[in-house]
């Protein structure tokens, strides 16, 4: 009974006011790169200097904020963004047509992660993302017409015409997935068997900010560290998940920290070249067997979360035209390309025309495709691997039996 009085005679902790410290914060300024003693030679290696507001870390030493490069990669970059961008807008333009049905996910705005990352990696390393994947699929080696084709449901397409949208697969792309969040503990599984077959690659995992709060990307995080797998797991921060800001869904919207005992790194994802360094030195880290990494790539996306949402019910149009304006990773590509004199402004335009002519053309053709025959048989392909297949099939019924 003493006890309980003198607590309540005490006089109430005061919590002290501590003065914030002055943090940097992640930039994304698509442009704001330096380089000098840019040589004449098209694939002779220079330097350039990212800016210091390229990345935050938490647990880990910040990537080197210098990065050798070549005018040729340089322009490959630029070509990879302004193609990937003329394929967005051609399935927008489809879309509203009614040619294409069903979901469909644009990524118009956020080419610099995928462009980044591929170009960071080698075609042995392997990739996972969500379902807005049309830009990753096309970067690891599906061609314009296969994706738009199978944005059209054509035999011809990425996935036969059966996948749509969300579901894409090409060569160590793994797609393409439609579950919120169910790809990350996959690509787990894919790390998991690099390091089982000691392989010197790793797995690239990407999500949403919509997805980081499942708890199966929790789980993927744990397993990951207990088996120091070579994972760089990546939440593609394009502030909005449908329509829901990340403050309004997310207690810690600093996304690089959510692993906790795993490494983080924020990115500015705009930028390409930060990209692309950022996951090159995550890459080394993993491979070198100091386990996973979460990443965050701090982008954003012009459309709505897909084509049936307009965008600017829960965003002003002031804001999309700002980043549009400001902040556009193509258009900042571009300036550096001009201020480095990596190519004039004419063989520049020229790259830009001949980008555009070539998505054209590759849409057009899958226009053509042929549509998939109305036969039953149809239903019952794809499910395996082409040439994979068992000698028979159970069907929707007790009685009903394919046979291959």
């Amino acid at each position: 009974m003493l006890f309980r009085a003198a607590v309540r005679q005490s006089a109430p902790l005061r919590r002290q006011a501590l003065t914030p410290l002055a943090r940097r914060s992640v930039t994304t300024d698509a442009a704001s790169s330096h380089a000098e003693n840019v040589p004449q030679e098209d694939d002779k290696p220079f330097t350039v200097r990212l800016s210091d507001e390229s990345f935050e870390t938490y647990e880990i030493d910040p990537p080197p904020y210098t990065l050798e490069i070549t005018k040729k990669e340089l322009k490959q970059m630029y070509y990879d963004m302004v193609s990937m961008r003329r394929m967005e807008m051609a399935a927008d333009r489809l879309y509203k047509e009614k040619k294409i049905r069903g979901f469909c996910h644009l990524s118009t705005g956020q080419e610099a992660v995928a462009t980044g990352i591929e170009h960071a990696i080698t075609r042995d390393d392997k990739v996972i993302t969500a379902y807005r994947c049309h830009g990753f699929a096309m970067m690891r080696g599906g061609t314009v017409r296969s994706i738009i084709g199978e944005l059209l449901g054509r035999r011809e397409g990425i996935a036969y015409g059966k996948g749509g949208s969300m579901h894409m697969f090409a060569p160590n792309f793994y797609g393409g997935n439609g579950i919120v969040g169910a790809q990350v503990p996959v690509g787990a599984g894919l790390a998991f068997a690099q390091q089982y077959n000691e392989e010197p690659t790793t797995s690239i995992v990407l999500y949403g900010d919509g997805a980081s709060n499942q708890g199966q990307v929790f789980e993927a995080f744990n397993m990951a560290k207990l088996w120091s797998l070579p994972v760089l797991f990546g939440c593609e921060n394009n502030k909005y998940g449908m329509g829901t800001s990340a403050a309004r869904s997310s207690a810690l919207t600093e996304y690089y920290k959510r692993g906790q005992y795993i490494p983080g790194i924020k990115v500015n994802g705009m930028d390409v070249l930060a990209t692309k360094a950022a996951v090159k030195y995550g890459k080394d880290w993993a491979v070198a067997g100091n386990g996973p990494l979460v990443y965050e790539y701090v982008t954003y996306r012009y459309g709505g979360h897909s084509m049936s949402d307009p965008g600017t019910t829960y965003r002003s149009r002031e804001e999309i035209q700002r980043m549009r304006s400001t902040n556009d990773p193509i258009a900042g590509l571009k300036q550096k390309i001009l201020d480095w004199n990596v190519c004039s402004e004419d063989e520049l335009k020229s790259l830009d025309k001949a980008a555009r002519a070539h998505v054209d053309e590759e849409v057009a053709i899958a226009e053509k495709m042929p549509v998939p025959e109305n036969t039953s048989r149809i239903l019952f392909e794809d499910i395996y691997v082409r040439g994979s297949e068992p000698k028979w099939m159970r069907g929707r019924t007790v009685d009903e039996t394919f046979y291959y």
